[in-house]
Parts: structure tokens; C-alpha cells; sequence
């Protein structure tokens, strides 16, 4: 059995580009910063996948972490472009991310061919292959899942969680990547992963815990309170 979770964190020049409410809240992002590792540190989850940390954001997460814990991290090779105000981070690079309470052996790291600021990235913890992994929208989004797919069969993994933001609802998810993918559900009335504006076209629930030969249980949304664009979803997963 494995406790986890994932949450997309919000890289701050994606949130100045687009806009995001977030802002308004967290003006100072160094405070917003540590606000977030703080949360990160407390988790209970033996396995934490985090999406859109910045480089800021994985020297903080390093800093606050208690003992025990490590980080194991991909640095893509897109670096984000502030486009509406000046850089505010130190360092703006940005990386998918995995905090973990146990040894695990790094399996597959990897940007996508077609989104060099998105990829996976796997590791083998106590038999089960986990994957944290951050996907595109759109056209490219079936391709991306598919080799998904494909990492865990090259891997050999009888069982397999893929954690993260799939931008995506979960029927869809399930569907494209394969027979044997199960979406863990969230129980009825839970709030949304990725709150949108009412009567927004895209899924409000597209953050996700997926497994392959386990069993989800006890899925569920924490309510951040406007800490990011995301909340984070935690789940139990094993036999």
C-alpha cells in the first residue's frame, strides 16, 4: 500500500502570462513560496508529485523537507518566457517533481518530443512503478499518453500509479491510455482539482491518480484556498 498525491504548484511566470487569480492573493511570490513548501513538508503521503515547480520553488521544497524525505527531479529543457512583467524568480527554470519518504530507483526521465515543458518522469518505489507526469491540452495530448503507456510497459511494471496534471477529464484519460488504466474516483461533491469560472468549457477535475494493477481508494480533493490554480488530489493505492 502507498499513500499519494499530486499537485500542479503553478510556475509564477505561468500565472503572470495568464493572468491567474492567484496573483491577487499571493502578490509576493517568495511568501507564496514558502507557503507551499510548508504545506508540501506537513503532507503524510509517502509519495508526493508536484507539477510547475520553479527553480525557486524546488530550492525552498529542498530547504523546508524534513529529514527523511528526498526530491527527485526533471528539469525541462523549456524555460518559461515572462511575457506581460519583468522575471520575479531567481530561478525561473522549471521541473516535474516527486518527494518521496523511501528509496526509489529513477527508471525514465524525459521531456515530451512535442512539449519540451512537459514529460514524466518514473521511478520504481517498493515494486510499483510511479510516475509523475504533467500533460499537454489538445492534439497532442493522446500521443503524450500513449507514451505514457508505453514507460510503463518497457518498465515491465505489473503495477503502475501515474500521478499529475493530465489536463484532461478522467473518462478521457482512461480511454486513451489503454485497457488495464483505472482513474481513482473522487467521491460525489468533491471540489474541483482545477476551479474554473462557472460555465468554463474545460473540465474542472483534470488532476488525477491512475493506477494499473492496484486498486485507488479514498480519493479526495484538498481545498488549498487559492495557494495555486490546482488543488491537490490524494489518494491510497495497493491491492
Amino acid at each position: 500500500m502507498l499513500t499519494v498525491a499530486t499537485w500542479n504548484v503553478l510556475h509564477r511566470v505561468h500565472a503572470e502570462n495568464w493572468g491567474s487569480h492567484v496573483l491577487e492573493r499571493w502578490p509576493q511570490e517568495p511568501e507564496r513560496i514558502a507557503a507551499v513548501s510548508a504545506r508540501v513538508a506537513a503532507t503524510t503521503e509517502q509519495v508526493v508529485a508536484l507539477q510547475e515547480v520553479s527553480g525557486d520553488q524546488l530550492a525552498s521544497l529542498r530547504e523546508a523537507l524534513p529529514e527523511g524525505r528526498t526530491i527527485r527531479a526533471l528539469r525541462y529543457p523549456r524555460v518559461p518566457e515572462p511575457r506581460r512583467v519583468p522575471n520575479r524568480l531567481a530561478d525561473r527554470t522549471e521541473h516535474l517533481v516527486l518527494v518521496l519518504d523511501r528509496p526509489a530507483e529513477v527508471i525514465a526521465a524525459e521531456a515530451f518530443a512535442d512539449a519540451p515543458g512537459k514529460g514524466l518522469l518514473a521511478v520504481r518505489v517498493d515494486g510499483v512503478l510511479v510516475v509523475a507526469t504533467h500533460v499537454a491540452t489538445g492534439d497532442r495530448r493522446p500521443g503524450q499518453l500513449a507514451r505514457l503507456a508505453r514507460v510503463v510497459a518497457e518498465a515491465g511494471a505489473e503495477q503502475a500509479v501515474l500521478l499529475g496534471d493530465f489536463n484532461a477529464d478522467r473518462a478521457t484519460v482512461a480511454a486513451e491510455l489503454g485497457e488495464g488504466y483505472r482513474v481513482a474516483e473522487l467521491p460525489p461533491g468533491a471540489g474541483p482539482t482545477r476551479p474554473r469560472d462557472i460555465g468554463a468549457a474545460k473540465s474542472q477535475w483534470i488532476d488525477h491518480v491512475v493506477v494499473r494493477g492496484l486498486d485507488g481508494r479514498g480519493a479526495l480533493v484538498e481545498d488549498v484556498r487559492g495557494l495555486s490554480d490546482h488543488n491537490p488530489v490524494r489518494a491510497v493505492v495497493g491491492r
